[in-house]
């Protein structure tokens, strides 16, 4: 077994597992609150209705396969998930509208942490440009606003049950939603065939640009600020 260096562990912990933990919280909570709004109350009543990254936790997916990939960097990715909001459709006035609107609060709620989190890297620059934590500063924000989009990205995916699954429902006919649903039990050997023969490309290039171009505008609309 490798010798695990902690102190790289740790560094690791805080750039890249604690913003990943956060944005799937806010993921999670964006479900379960708009579809409080939409009528259905059941994420509030079992409790997940919040922040609190216990009542989120899956243990598989937002624990040991995260950890394991901070501890073995040859695995060469970091992955996961957090346990699925509970959405009970028969609450819902028009479910299929409605649904659409529950599954994409997720992944615009990492579209807009995204954005937040390149606003506040803008602040940064004003204030501890001259710090010589600046670059540490500045890569905790590109791997934020970097994870929050592929979080975003990766969910559209159209397949069930990732939240791409459900928003593409509202808008495809009846025997295409049924070919989706048909394929469910093996959507996780889809996207791992689909990663392994280079489809994450599709996903993380576009991300890796779009997180440059963001993070450059914070960084000059900061040193405008600056004067």
């Amino acid at each position: 077994m490798p010798e695990i260096n902690f102190l790289e562990f740790g560094r690791k912990f805080a750039l890249f597992y604690l913003p990943f933990l956060f944005s799937l919280c806010v993921h999670e909570y964006a479900h379960g609150r708009v579809a409080q709004w939409k009528g259905d109350n059941t994420a509030h009543l079992m409790g997940r209705l919040t922040l609190n990254p216990m009542a989120h936790i899956d243990w598989l997916g937002t624990v040991m396969l995260p950890f394991l990939a901070l501890m073995m960097p040859a695995m060469g990715f970091f992955f996961g998930w957090a346990k699925p909001v509970p959405v009970n459709s028969r609450n819902l006035q028009n479910p299929k509208k409605d649904m659409f609107w529950i599954a994409l609060a997720g992944p615009l709620s990492n579209v807009i942490l995204a954005i937040l989190g390149a606003l506040v890297f803008m602040v940064v620059v004003v204030l501890a440009h001259q710090s010589t934590r600046f670059n540490d500063l500045e890569h905790l924000f590109y791997m934020f606003v970097g994870l929050n989009l592929i979080l975003a990205m990766f969910n559209m995916i159209p397949l069930h049950p990732l939240d791409g699954g459900k928003v593409m429902e509202r808008f495809l006919p009846h025997g295409a939603n049924q070919i989706l649903q048909q394929l469910e039990p093996y959507s996780i050997w889809l996207l791992l065939a689909f990663f392994l023969l280079g489809g994450g490309s599709i996903i993380f290039r576009p991300v890796y640009y779009a997180t440059n171009v963001m993070m450059a505008i914070s960084k000059h609309m900061g040193y405008v600020l600056l004067g």
